[in-house]
């Protein structure tokens, strides 16, 4: 018969006895039938020590206790409790009879020889399997150790009921662990169903409540009420301000270790946990207010060590996140209004500064439309200059700052620049943590920043000011930072354009111009100066260079000469590769003879300090505005034709155009 089987035939018995069964008999039935597992026998080891301590209280008095000793031992063999002569006995020689013991599952009677005293006793050692309910497992072995003449006394049938007043105050202990765990979590339910309640009436009140205030009020009335104990604060952002005392506009300015500020900025419940100077222990608790639209505010609860429940702060949270949503409910109009604005000005930004591709009128366009846009007093736009390697003002409207660089890590521009995160700032008179000239000079009060991002790394910062405290709102704060993304892009296009522009007009090889960048440079000056020479310059013999050395060792003697050529030339002149071993030099507003001279430079450098040596020939030409024909094209030509005669007549020499031709 399977164990199912044999606790409902016991149960149908008892039926028959003692009619229908009364509540008390199913729970005596119930309880009876509960059993611990294979699972439980690790974490049973303190039922176990707790379970023997009673069974002592209770065989204390009885005689057979006066001439016996036992000890207990769980389902591996480990020692629980009793007699440290039975546990050194089970560490030795009663092992082998502890393991037999184990494994039959059957009670064993042993003889022990043992010297007491100097003496040699002889003792019976009985070992008594503790087993299961249910699947009769061993969860334990009491182990008794009694003299010998006791056995043969007649004492082991009283022996052998000790076990089972074990095993009683054993199960004993178990049911009632067992209740007080039921019962335990029947309070749990119980307070959650409280809380629940609770909660629905503090919900509905809010509810009612139309005014944002009111529901402010509301969820702070009911959080005291809950947590009596705690002192609790609200810090609002500038979006909202409250005649509330608890109500609070949040410093956005304190450092990243105000839990406010964190709560805040990360969106989600932070706990920090202080230690005074009395050595007690603090517990500061952040709960965002907030709802789909973003984070509002901070409720700020400062607790004593243990003073609140883990189900309480869930409480509390439940009612904040509630808060929060009828909080948002309030403001969804203003929010979608606010939201359709946003759109407009980014599209009328984008259009606006998308109108060139040159820094300075970008820097222009972005200063006037942010200042329009946020109806600020002051705009501020700084770029990290690196050969200088500071903060440079691009475009401010302040007049004295124009053109200043600051050390990157000066004032709030270094501040956003530093760790490329927006900042907000309501009255800076009121806490002047961090030193500006911008806010000094403008007289401002408020400000907002935020980073300015190309191509994913922070070059610059838009600071934007006001004289008023108080002035910006935190959606003036995100809508700064969506904008300045804008104004990246629109930077990195026309870096990028710049840099596309350089490439196109400069030789890849040598870097020096390319021809046609050329042409267009002496086209210009040719319509505004009255003079200018050309120096064509061509490498003697280049093809045997190549043809001996290869072409990489050619490629290095092209740049070196190149190299020669832009060291020995003015800042103003222009160097250009006109085509293979072939270069051009325009000097503006100079004359043959300085031109003679600044070839003749060339010449000499390039045959000592190229490797292998080669030498140059030059052909010059000038113009002046006295010419009849002024042209890039007769220049050139010109200069082509002094080379060609400096080629036939020997090569590395120089020669000039020759008028009469």
């Amino acid at each position: 018969m399977s164990e199912y089987q044999s606790i409902i035939s016991k149960h149908e018995r008892l039926l028959k006895e003692s009619g229908p069964p009364t509540a008390l008999d199913s729970v005596r039935f119930w309880l009876g039938n509960l059993d611990i597992i294979t699972y439980d026998l690790p974490h049973i080891d303190s039922l176990l020590s707790n379970s023997f301590l009673d069974w002592e209280e209770l065989s204390y008095s009885m005689p057979i206790m006066e001439y016996t000793m036992w000890g207990l031992f769980q389902f591996e063999g480990s020692f629980i409790a009793g007699s440290s002569m039975i546990s050194d006995y089970c560490k030795d020689e009663g092992r082998i009879h502890l393991d037999r013991c184990l494994t039959n599952k059957a009670e064993i009677i042993a003889p022990w020889n043992a010297e007491v005293n100097s003496n040699k006793e002889e003792y019976s050692v009985c070992l008594f399997p503790q087993l299961t309910r249910g699947l009769k497992e061993i969860y334990a072995i009491m182990v008794c150790i009694l003299p010998q003449k006791r056995v043969e006394g007649g004492v082991t049938n009283a022996i052998s009921l000790m076990p089972i007043l074990f095993q009683s105050c054993f199960y004993k202990n178990f049911e009632y662990i067992f209740v007080d765990d039921m019962m335990s979590e029947q309070k749990k339910i119980n307070d959650e169903a409280g809380r629940r309640a609770m909660l629905y009436q503090m919900v509905q009140r809010m509810q009612s409540q139309i005014d944002v205030d009111m529901v402010l009020t509301e969820v702070l009335d009911s959080i005291a009420i809950l947590c009596p104990e705690t002192s609790l604060q609200l810090f609002m952002s500038q979006d909202h301000q409250s005649e509330n005392p608890r109500v609070k506009p949040l410093i956005f300015q304190a450092t990243m270790d105000d839990i406010s500020v964190r709560t805040f900025m990360d969106g989600r419940l932070t706990i920090q946990e202080t230690k005074l100077e009395n050595g007690e222990y603090q517990k500061e608790i952040g709960f965002p207010l907030g709802g789909k639209q973003g984070v509002y505010g901070v409720l700020h609860l400062l607790v004593g060590q243990g003073s609140v429940s883990e189900q309480e702060l869930q409480f509390v949270s439940t009612l904040v996140d509630t808060a929060g949503t009828l909080f948002e409910n309030a403001k969804l109009y203003e929010q979608s209004n606010s939201l359709i604005r946003e759109l407009r000005l980014i599209n009328e930004l984008t259009r606006r500064v998308n109108q060139s591709l040159r820094l300075s009128e970008i820097y222009r366009f972005s200063s006037e439309e942010l200042l329009n846009i946020f109806k600020a007093d002051y705009c501020c736009i700084l770029q990290f200059n690196k050969e200088l390697d500071g903060l440079e003002v691009v475009s401010c409207n302040v007049p004295t700052m124009s053109k200043k660089v600051f050390e990157k890590d000066y004032g709030f521009g270094g501040l956003v620049f530093g760790k490329g995160e927006p900042v907000i700032l309501s009255d800076y008179i009121a806490k002047m943590d961090i030193s500006s000239v911008f806010m000094e000079k403008s007289g401002s009060k408020s400000l907002i920043a935020a980073p300015l991002i190309v191509n994913g790394e922070v070059t610059g910062a838009i600071l934007m000011s006001h004289q008023g405290s108080h002035f910006f709102t935190y959606n003036d704060y995100r809508l700064l930072q969506a904008l300045s993304n804008h104004i990246g892009i629109s930077v990195s296009n026309a870096l990028l354009h710049a840099q596309v522009k350089r490439m196109a007009n400069r030789d890849m090889l040598t870097n020096l111009y390319a021809r046609h960048y050329l042409d267009e440079v002496i086209n210009k000056r040719q319509k505004h100066d009255y003079c200018g020479s050309l120096i064509v310059v061509d490498i003697d013999e280049f093809k045997q260079v190549n043809d001996t050395y290869g072409h990489q060792k050619g490629d290095k003697v092209l740049k070196k000469v190149s190299e020669i050529i832009k060291l020995s030339i003015r800042m103003d002149d222009l160097a250009a590769r006109w085509g293979g071993e072939e270069l051009a030099i325009y000097l503006p507003l100079l004359g043959l003879k300085q031109a003679i001279v600044i070839a003749e430079r060339i010449r000499k450098l390039v045959e000592v300090e190229t490797d292998p040596p080669v030498t140059v020939s030059c052909g010059i030409s000038e113009w002046n505005w006295m010419d009849e024909q002024v042209s890039v094209d007769s220049l050139f030509y010109s200069a082509d034709m002094a080379l060609y005669r400096a080629k036939n007549n020997g090569r590395n020499q120089i020669q000039v155009e020759d008028k009469n031709s």
